[in-house]
């Protein structure tokens, strides 16, 4: 049996935890806007904050101003892929650099032939969504990184369903060492769970600085477990605080 194929071991009282949002602590959705953390798992992810002294994060490619409307405000957030950052109990700071308006002029010109493909605006991150078209993911990838090509920081990054232009340093994996280094995180063992694309880079970090990380769903990963669903998730980090 692969080690993909397995469980992930219990959370040490030395962990560090980082969880993504979209598909790890909640079903995704054809609409982004209506998705909520499940009835009770705020708590739950309280709590276990709690019992890690702190060391539990939500990272994701949300706006980090998205985010914390949907996660408690008492726990470190990260998010637009790591280039925001709110600790328990702050609010996030909307003083942030914004994508170059001839890039963002540039995309919705590419995308308006398509119907069902939409943009949405994340600071200096754009996300392309065609979930609801998806069979345009191979046309638009191959538009998309033309477009890019005049814009030297910025690079093109696939997911599911959607497609984001970011700038350089908007990589969980980037995030993740960097928050490492916090008081909250310091010395402890990094664990990472997602299930998209943009989280092989947070897998790969925690392992390279001596942690581990659970793959949520199929796919080929560089994780060390997998979790089948989200509700595999929720069920995984209750047992962590002794709950049925």
């Amino acid at each position: 049996m692969n080690k993909t194929d397995m469980a992930p071991p219990a959370l040490g009282p030395d962990a560090a935890l980082f969880l993504d949002f979209d598909g790890t602590l909640t079903p995704l959705q054809d609409d982004p806007d209506t998705v909520f953390l499940p009835d009770g798992m705020d708590h739950v992810i309280l709590e276990l904050a709690e019992q890690l002294k702190g060391a539990l994060a939500v990272l994701s490619g949300r706006d980090l101003t998205d985010l914390s409307r949907r996660v408690p405000e008492g726990l470190w957030r990260f998010g637009n892929h790591g280039l925001r950052s709110a600790e328990p109990g702050e609010a996030p700071d909307e003083n942030i650099a914004k994508a170059p308006a001839d890039l963002v002029s540039a995309i919705r010109q590419s995308i308006s032939a398509h119907q069902g493909v939409r943009l949405e605006i994340k600071g200096p991150v754009l996300a392309i969504h065609y979930r609801a078209a998806p069979d345009k993911g191979d046309e638009l990838t191959t538009e998309l990184a033309e477009v890019l090509l005049g814009f030297d920081d910025y690079s093109l990054q696939s997911g599911k369903m959607v497609l984001e232009a970011k700038p350089k340093g908007a990589n969980k994996g980037i995030c993740l060492e960097r928050a490492m280094s916090l008081k909250d995180f310091e010395g402890r063992v990094p664990v990472m769970i997602g299930d998209d694309r943009t989280d092989e880079d947070a897998f790969a970090m925690a392992g390279k600085l001596g942690g581990w990380s659970v793959k949520v769903g199929e796919g080929a990963t560089c994780a060390d477990y997998r979790l089948t669903t989200y509700q595999d998730v929720i069920t995984y980090l209750k047992k962590e605080l002794g709950q049925p």
